[in-house]
């Protein structure tokens, strides 16, 4: 698909300010789509929108189509009548900058519940929308809000842990469970009946502006997800239903021992037999959600690091072909031009880059990885059209952050290349990857407010303590967006 030279900021929701612990799709959302649109800017890149579960990562989620309930506006609950005055005036008192993610989801998850009290008790209103919302979503809904009603009364625990039969998705076993679970069922119905009337409001006031949304998309799914639990067949898994073998990568720029990510990796030999059905059906409820898909860790589509389930890192383990180009090809004759971007970082090897130029699909370029020598990828001057350049990404650190800890070399050349001292360095790198012939260029929030280290989303193969950052509102005025217009028409973005 052909794009349009444009700029980008990414952010995540959870980032953004508010007084409930945590961003979500309320009035703090389109004061933010108000604040691009004054800006100039038309690209608004997110992160994954999936329920989060082990260590709050949008990359762990427990379903690659379900929304996630944390992002539910509470104010906007109010507003529909599920939730009193009274009760949403109980603030958490809850940190300004950062997501205490502890303390937030049993706060939250217990408003979320009195509004499905409030909703059941009088669903008049919104039962046929809700009706309807249930039966078009069925094909994912069902099983995810089973799903997450078995988890709940067991405790939270993986579904690994759960009864033999359950867990082997026997026909009585689920029918029970069916009955049992009933009420919870519902509940979980409504929570993403509401999160997408919600998430669909927002993206159609940003259209709006003229404003796309670029989603992301994780090559794995999450092992403790409604997706490998309903579909099993998918995936190496033993007789139990555990991974025989996980993703990863090897050692890497970000680790001397690899990144051990632990997701089940596909059967694709199953995919395939199925005309790709799970893909395109996932693809397809993606773009209901965006405008434009960046594929997370798309070498993964030409080969990916298999290791062996059970080991401590990703160290040990071998290169595996993945599907290629028929399965682009699947997705292209199923769907039709898809607007993807290839994350193409990492281990690139030719099969990668070829795959990619196939389908014509732009990959990314990082400024931060640019400065070891006038022959590096990364760096502008070497630039093809169709690619996008950020400054940095949600795995990186923040530009000043990557400055203020860069070996000596890499930040002399930083400085001669970009023809400046070093003092603002987070804005010099902007500039360049606005002035770039790249397609798109975007930066995360934290380097166009010039932070530091203070400001990094996450620390890859850290387990805890990633995704937390917010920004306080005042942070975005009137100034920061005049400074991004004028880049914005400077560069024609």
């Amino acid at each position: 698909m052909r794009f349009k030279r444009a700029s980008g900021i990414l952010l995540h929701p959870t980032s953004l300010p508010g007084p409930h612990g945590i961003g979500d799709l309320g009035p703090a959302a389109y004061r933010w789509v108000d604040f691009l649109f004054s800006s100039g800017t038309t690209l608004w890149e997110i992160l994954p929108l999936g329920p989060t579960g082990y260590g709050d990562s949008p990359y762990q989620c427990f379903s690659a189509f379900a929304g996630n309930p944390y992002l539910i506006s509470l104010e906007y609950l109010e507003r529909d009548g599920w939730l009193h005055e009274n009760e949403l005036g109980k603030s958490g008192n809850f940190p300004e900058h950062e997501v205490d993610f502890g303390r937030l989801i049993p706060w939250k998850l217990n408003l979320l519940e009195q509004a499905f009290q409030q909703f059941s008790a009088d669903p008049e209103p919104v039962q046929l929308e809700f009706d309807q919302f249930c039966s078009t979503q069925a094909a994912w809904l069902d099983d995810y809000a089973l799903f997450m009603a078995i988890k709940e009364a067991q405790g939270g625990g993986s579904w690994a842990q759960w009864p033999p039969d359950i867990r082997r998705r026997e026909p009585e076993a689920m029918q029970a469970a069916r009955q049992m679970h009933a009420s919870a069922v519902k509940r979980h119905q409504f929570y993403q009946f509401v999160f997408f009337r919600q998430w669909t409001a927002l993206r159609e006031y940003a259209h709006q502006k003229d404003i796309q949304i670029i989603g992301d998309v994780p090559i794995f799914v999450a092992y403790d997800s409604a997706d490998v639990w309903a579909h099993p067949e998918l995936f190496f898994l033993d007789g139990e239903g555990k991974p025989t073998v996980v993703a990863g990568v090897p050692p890497d720029y970000f680790s001397p021992t690899g990144q051990l990510w632990g997701n089940p990796l596909y059967r694709w030999d199953t995919h395939r037999d199925s005309g790709y059905r799970w893909w395109l059906d996932r693809i397809q409820a993606s773009l209901k959600m965006v405008d434009i898909l960046r594929v997370d860790h798309f070498r993964g589509f030409a080969g990916y690091w298999e290791i062996p389930a059970g080991n401590p890192t990703a160290e040990i383990g071998r290169w595996v072909p993945g599907p290629g180009a028929e399965f682009f090809t699947a997705l292209k004759t199923g769907l039709g031009d898809l607007p993807i971007i290839a994350e193409d970082l990492g281990v690139i090897t030719p099969d990668v880059t070829a795959l990619r130029k196939q389908f014509r699909l732009p990959g990314m370029k990082i400024l931060q990885f640019a400065f070891s020598g006038p022959d590096n990828p990364f760096l502008p001057h070497l630039y093809e059209p169709k690619c996008v350049a950020y400054t940095g990404t949600h795995d990186n650190d923040t530009a000043n952050g990557w400055y203020a800890s860069a070996p000596e070399a890499e930040k002399q050349f930083a400085r001669r290349y970009l023809h400046a001292e070093g003092s603002a360095f987070a804005w010099d790198l902007i500039r360049a990857c606005w002035s770039s012939v790249a397609v798109f260029a975007l930066a995360p929030l934290q380097d166009l407010l010039d932070l530091g280290t203070e400001g990094r989303m996450n620390f890859p193969s850290r387990p805890g303590g990633n995704w937390t950052w917010r920004f306080p509102e005042a942070a975005v005025n009137d100034e920061l967006a005049a400074r991004i217009r004028e880049l914005n028409y400077l560069y024609l973005r």
